[in-house]
């Protein structure tokens, strides 16, 4: 009695579980979503081409206007506009990254203090989110609380003046 217990809990693992593990089943698409046509295999072969191209150019450090145009219009409105401080330029502050690398070269005594540095700045910066977001809440307690005493205020004056 047992081993057929056993045997049938097997069966129902491989048949149901088994299966759902090694192919799992997606969700279905919500509903306001609308299924596109299938493509030829024309179109697939023009999808092919120029992903191909694109990743080819991608290998390319400037990439050029063709592929990005919008970051090109920056510049050009950039260019447009009349800088004072064109001729001087100031030197760009390295990033975080840059900054961890260069430190992560110099060894354990250089990356220790840049690893402090980018923890305390994580940590200033969510204490002054939290710092924001509590006082925040705060105020929109207290319009909430005055609210409430505008509204008890005027129901009595409300109920004095109809008494009288």
């Amino acid at each position: 009695m047992k081993l057929r217990v056993v045997c049938q809990k097997l069966y129902d693992y491989v048949r149901h579980d088994l299966k759902e593990i090694a192919f799992p089943s997606s969700l279905p698409d919500p509903p306001h979503l609308k299924k596109r046509r299938k493509l030829t295999w024309h179109e697939r072969f023009l999808v092919l081409k120029e992903a191909s191209r694109l990743y080819a150019a991608s290998w390319v450090r400037d990439i050029g206007p063709d592929l990005r145009p919008n970051d090109y219009k920056k510049e050009e409105e950039n260019d447009d506009q009349p800088d004072k401080a064109k001729g001087a330029t100031k030197p760009k502050e390295p990033s975080t990254l840059e900054d961890l690398a260069v430190a992560a070269r110099g060894g354990m005594e250089t990356l220790r203090p840049a690893l402090q540095r980018v923890y305390m700045t994580r940590a200033s910066a969510y204490r002054d989110a939290l710092k924001s977001f509590i006082e925040g809440y705060q105020e929109g307690i207290q319009q909430v609380v005055d609210k409430k005493q505008d509204g008890k205020s005027e129901e009595t004056s409300n109920s004095s003046g109809k008494a009288g």
